[in-house]
């Protein structure tokens, strides 16, 4: 097998050849078709998320199809296509877990962090993780759903059931959530960097009803804002951008230090959360949704050995979407 892989933190992926590992008891091995590159892949090669793996290979928007079968898994079957997610494993026996709160388990494994990802021709991934895609979809198209869409799906269900939504920043996962909320008949407002006129026209392509600088309050209250920008400065702006008893749901799993705000801003019962990782409850029931919804998803096509470039345009926003690696 052949993969990208980063050796140590801040440096570059490293193209590796690798031999073919086996998948073990509980585990499939996919061949990999397409696999996301997600903002929190840059948290990982930036050292930016305490204690990864090293080496490690990045990579969990992984879609591919099972080529290897391990010991005890009864539930998939040879060539079916699946989606690997950011969480890879969880230990199934600490309170969270048994308590139907996975995604806060106390000994996990992640995608890409942990244990290897998808920057590669092929990934072994835990079976209980791994979601049936079915032969709806591109594979690049479906990519970004396994982390934008899941990720953007489980804020959006925290974020309520409010009509009036702000999305700040307008990349992979808020250009999926519109259209998800605009489906659900919510009123999208899209906030991005001052001045990113192409982005705004983005969103609203895709429906919102207003688009702005994240500077700018909205021309009215919004009953929620979801942050998907790594920008802890973002905070107060969504919460003067609430109505009372509004939410404000941070969605990243990294974010910049969060300034001091008056009180005020909070006050009036306004709310402020984050969300952790996904469930698998979370990938069952967005993934059965998304082709009732016909999400079109925006990708950009790199090849494996681009996954530095993927990366460095990311950082940079130079693309509308999602980028995907194409081994």
């Amino acid at each position: 097998m052949q993969a990208m892989m980063l050796k140590a933190l801040g440096g570059p992926l490293e193209w590796s050849e690798l031999a073919d590992r086996a998948p073990g008891p509980g585990e499939i091995r996919v061949r990999v078709a397409a696999c996301g590159v997600c903002r929190t892949d840059l948290h990982v090669v930036d050292g930016e998320l305490p204690g990864p793996t090293l080496p490690i290979i990045p990579g969990h928007e992984i879609v591919g199809r099972i080529d290897a079968i391990g010991p005890g898994v009864e539930t998939l079957r040879m060539e079916q296509r699946v989606g690997i997610p950011w969480l890879g494993h969880t230990c199934g026996v600490c309170p969270y877990c048994i308590g139907g709160q996975e995604n806060l388990c106390d000994r996990p494994l992640f995608t890409g962090y942990t244990r290897d990802g998808g920057f590669a021709t092929a990934a072994i991934a835990d079976a209980r993780y791994a979601f049936a895609l079915g032969e709806v979809g591109g594979d690049v198209a479906l990519a970004p759903l396994l982390c934008a869409g899941l990720i953007g799906w489980r804020s959006l269900v925290i974020a309520g059931a409010g009509k009036k939504l702000g999305l700040y920043g307008f990349g992979a996962a808020a250009h999926i959530v519109a259209q998800v909320a605009r489906w659900q008949r919510r009123s999208v407002f899209a906030f991005t960097r001052p001045g990113d006129a192409a982005t705004q026209a983005f969103a609203r392509r895709l429906g919102a009803t207003w688009a702005g600088g994240s500077e700018e309050l909205p021309p009215e209250p919004l009953d929620a804002a979801i942050i998907y920008a790594t920008v802890g400065d973002l905070v107060p702006l969504a919460l003067k951008a609430v109505r009372k008893g509004g939410r404000v749901v941070c969605a990243g799993i990294h974010m910049s230090d969060i300034p001091g705000f008056p009180y005020r801003l909070l006050w009036e019962e306004r709310q402020l959360v984050s969300v952790a990782n996904l469930t698998r409850q979370d990938g069952l029931d967005f993934l059965r949704l998304a082709p009732e919804i016909g999400i079109v998803t925006q990708t950009t096509r790199y090849g494996l050995q681009q996954a530095n470039q993927a990366l460095a345009d990311l950082r940079a926003g130079r693309f509308e979407g999602a980028a995907v690696l194409v081994p």
